[in-house]
């Protein structure tokens, strides 16, 4: 009786005690390791004994329970610390990948075995005291069930959670940070040796989360072959959530990189994110799928920005060893083009063997070491303290984003890129810009021809970039002209181009769209592609086409006064001969005074309109960005920053407000069309063309630049 009721109480049933799943079969076959967790208690003390008081049948019963759930927790850890699913040596690659593909197969954890650990710990110190229990019942003479029930009466308050638990993980396939939630929830209970234990289960489950952090934050590399970490691969939630692989290639063949690190910066990682499946006694919520809910989204955002920046000090792109070769910045003035970083250097093997010394330059083992110390410490406290959690990720954070702006700004130059796209995208090299317009002048009152748009266009970009920019210039090989609407690199409409308009002496005239899509494009090297990345040079390019237009139309308005006042010198000279003859004719150009009224008010308007963006604009903001340039030294800080750059520059000069924006595009349509009208009227004796013009405009200009009535309210007082 003494070893029938000992060997129940660590899962062995028999004669006297049985197990009713069992004994159903009626062939007292042991369960499978892989049959599923019980829901109900079916250790029971065998129908037949008659020789048993009711009351110790009661007692019997309830003690027996304990080794039903010794048994089922012993079940769970057997299997959940299964390592089969670990490929051996003599099973073929086929025969592995037909039983991953099974359908019936369980998922592998390292979490539940990580679980699965701390419950043996919890069963050993059972199984202990039962052990204890027999040498005493043994050695002396005592009463066996009040010394038994009196050894293990502890247990009660233990097992039986323990028993729950385990059977929520199996049935609702619990793994990885949805896990460690169910034991943080669980921890906070009022019964101090059920705590205890709890709380050594999530410091087993914390113990694979301390190292999956420390793969990630120390060398930058995703140790999660089962899906439980709450950071993953862009392919990974692709497949999920049923992207095709062709959607995936678009998104990295957009990058135009070949560098592994930029590709997995701006795609390769996220946080995972899902929605909850309702249950029929809740409603539908959002929430977090594997980060716990005790650590807050904004750490969880810290860890894979350090992540991500230890991947990329890690793994350096081989073209960062030419970017500060003089070669590689002395190339040919005017040249359409900055293909790579190392044009005109022949590229060496010796690029491969340096990468590693590179990378150990960019994040020095010294502060590896230190990184890995701060995690170490977490992972050897006894419990998880949340403030010591997101200090110790906050200052990970800091390190990889000093190191990162180090690389940027220090040794990547940032700050003279953006003084480059300053002086070219935002238009402060205002005498190369002058010069261009001026050189394409005649070329943009023609229709722009799709097959040779572009390509007549270098011929002034060339020249001017010959007349006024130097050879110290560094930077402006980097810059290429291009036409969007008709080049190859963006799809257009045919549609969208502006319309022609045929005249009747055989010359043609296009509106001012038809040139509107010059665009810039900026080369950028390795790792300045983290800072610049496609979003910020669309951003550069839509504020150079408007500042080019508004340029453009200036100058426009200027060329038109100068050639009438030609015309004008030039009709008082023919004319000087004739002042004896009676019959002098009034000057052809007292009949446009009130137009030249309207350009002077197009020219109040646009010049002051310039004055405005370049100086009260970009160069306030510009000053702006450089104090926090040199204040700060955190790479996610200065993306900010430069965020809050190109956001105001935008707003500040309305191209973010529909109506002020469309309001000013249809004057600078009408000033050029005015402009052209004007020098073309001697060859047309057709001015209707052009007092219509002179009309809408001044409806236009005028309501713009004309002073505002005072409120009447204001006058009353």
């Amino acid at each position: 009786m003494l070893h029938e009721l000992l060997l129940a109480l660590v899962g062995y049933t028999g004669d006297l005690i049985i197990d009713e799943r069992e004994h159903h079969k009626s062939l007292g076959i042991c369960l499978s390791p892989d049959a599923p967790i019980s829901e109900q208690r079916s250790f029971k003390l065998a129908s037949d004994i008659s020789f048993i008081d009711p009351s110790e049948r009661d007692l019997i019963e309830k003690l027996i329970t304990l080794g039903f759930y010794y048994r089922e927790l012993d079940r769970f850890a057997t299997k959940s610390r299964n390592l089969s699913w670990i490929r051996a040596a003599d099973v073929s690659p086929l025969d592995r990948a037909s039983e991953l593909s099974n359908p019936k197969s369980e998922k592998p954890s390292v979490y539940r075995r990580a679980i699965a650990n701390g419950l043996v710990e919890i069963l050993s110190v059972y199984k202990s005291a039962v052990l204890q229990l027999e040498q005493k019942l043994l050695s002396e003479t005592m009463p066996i069930l009040a010394t038994v029930t009196q050894g293990l009466n502890k247990f009660f308050v233990i097992l039986p959670p323990l028993y729950e638990l385990i059977l929520e993980i199996e049935r609702d396939d619990i793994r990885g940070g949805q896990l460690l939630n169910l034991l943080h929830k669980r921890c906070h209970c009022g019964v101090p040796e059920l705590q205890a234990c709890i709380q050594r289960l999530l410091w087993h489950g914390h113990q694979v989360l301390y190292n999956q952090l420390s793969s990630w934050m120390i060398y930058g590399i995703l140790q999660d072959q089962h899906g439980e970490f709450f950071i993953r691969r862009q392919e990974d939630r692709d497949v999920e959530y049923g992207s095709s692989l062709s959607d995936t290639s678009e998104k990295l063949v957009r990058l135009s990189t070949v560098d592994t690190s930029l590709t997995d910066w701006h795609l390769g990682f996220h946080i995972f994110l899902v929605f909850l499946e309702p249950s029929p006694n809740s409603i539908k919520k959002q929430g977090f799928d594997m980060l716990p809910e005790y650590i807050h989204m904004r750490v969880a955002e810290s860890i894979l920005f350090a992540g991500k920046a230890i991947r990329v000090l890690r793994n350096p792109s081989p073209a960062i060893q030419f970017q500060d070769a003089p070669s590689n910045q002395q190339t040919k003035k005017g040249s359409q083009k900055f293909h790579g970083s190392a044009v005109g250097v022949p590229f060496q093997k010796e690029a491969f063997l340096d990468v590693k010394t590179i990378g150990e330059e960019l994040l020095p083992q010294s502060v590896a070491d230190k990184i890995e110390t701060m995690l170490l410490d977490l992972k050897e406290s006894s419990e998880f303290h949340k403030r010591s959690f997101e200090c110790s990720v906050d200052s990970i954070r800091a390190i990889a984003a000093s190191h990162l702006w180090q690389l940027v700004v220090v040794r990547a130059d940032l700050n003279g890129h953006l003084k480059a796209l300053k002086d070219y995208f935002l238009l402060a090299k205002g005498d190369f810009f002058q010069c261009f317009l001026e050189e394409s002048r005649q070329l943009m009152r023609l229709p722009p021809r799709q097959s040779t748009a572009e390509a007549d266009l270098m011929v002034p970009f060339q020249l001017a970039a010959i007349k006024t920019i130097g050879e110290e210039d560094k930077y402006f090989s980097r810059v290429s002209l291009q036409m969007p609407s008709f080049g190859i690199t963006l799809k257009s409409s045919q549609r969208d181009l502006p319309k022609t308009k045929a005249y009747t002496d055989g010359s043609s005239e296009t509106s001012v769209g038809g040139w509107d899509g010059i665009a810039l494009e900026y080369s950028v090297d390795w790792p300045l592609q983290l800072f610049f990345t496609q979003e910020v040079l669309s951003k550069y390019r839509r504020i150079f086409q408007y500042l080019l237009r508004l340029k453009r139309t200036q100058m426009e308005l200027e060329k038109s006064w100068a050639s009438v006042m030609h015309q004008e010198h030039t009709y008082f000279a023919k004319h000087s001969k004739d002042q004896m003859n009676c019959s002098i004719s009034q000057p052809p150009q007292q009949c446009f005074r009130p137009m030249w009224r309207v350009r002077e008010h197009m020219a109040f308007l646009i010049r002051n309109l310039q004055f405005y963006i370049q100086v009260d604009v970009i160069e306030s903001q510009w000053n702006v960005l450089q104090s926090h340039i040199q204040d700060s030294h955190d790479f996610t800080e200065l993306v900010g920053f430069h965020q809050e750059y190109l956001s105001a520059l935008i707003s500040q000069s309305f191209l973010d407000i529909g109506s002020v924006s469309r309001i000013l595009d249809s004057i600078m349509t009408l000033c050029l069309q005015f402009c052209w009208n004007i020098e073309n009227q001697e060859s047309s004796q057709n001015t209707s063309e052009l007092e219509r013009i002179t009309e809408a405009t001044a409806r236009g200009v005028l309501n713009v630049v004309r002073p505002r009535p005072s409120l009447p309210v204001l006058n009353q007082q």
